[in-house]
């Protein structure tokens, strides 16, 4: 079974930053897109951000130029760096490939609140 591990949410306050990291396997790695999708409570799952194994980026409009999505293809990671964070971000935040959907993680929890 596909594990996504997702690391690095936590409590800060608006206009703060946060570093998400996500985990996979060199198999599921190496060949996919990965991206970052977030699910605030009452909402459905939205897609974040994603970027290629080229490295090409793309990312919903309320996300650009504040969050930076990024891959270290020797360790099997894919981050994701929030800056100027917003009480409208607070949400479990997850990672998966998006052009092939697999088995989701825990997601890792993000609240910004004064």
């Amino acid at each position: 079974q596909v594990q996504l591990t997702e690391s690095g949410g936590g409590l800060v306050q608006p206009g703060g930053s946060l570093r998400l990291s996500c985990a996979t396997s060199r198999s599921i790695f190496s060949i996919n897109t990965m991206g970052w999708f977030r699910q605030a409570p009452g909402l459905q799952r939205e897609w974040v951000a994603s970027i290629t194994t080229s490295g090409r980026i793309t990312y919903t409009d309320s996300v650009k130029g504040r969050f930076t999505i990024s891959r270290d293809n020797a360790k099997n990671t894919v981050f994701l760096q929030m800056n100027g964070l917003k009480p409208a971000d607070t949400a479990v935040y997850y990672c998966n490939t998006p052009l092939a959907l697999k088995s989701w993680g825990q997601g890792t929890q993000v609240t910004v609140s004064s």
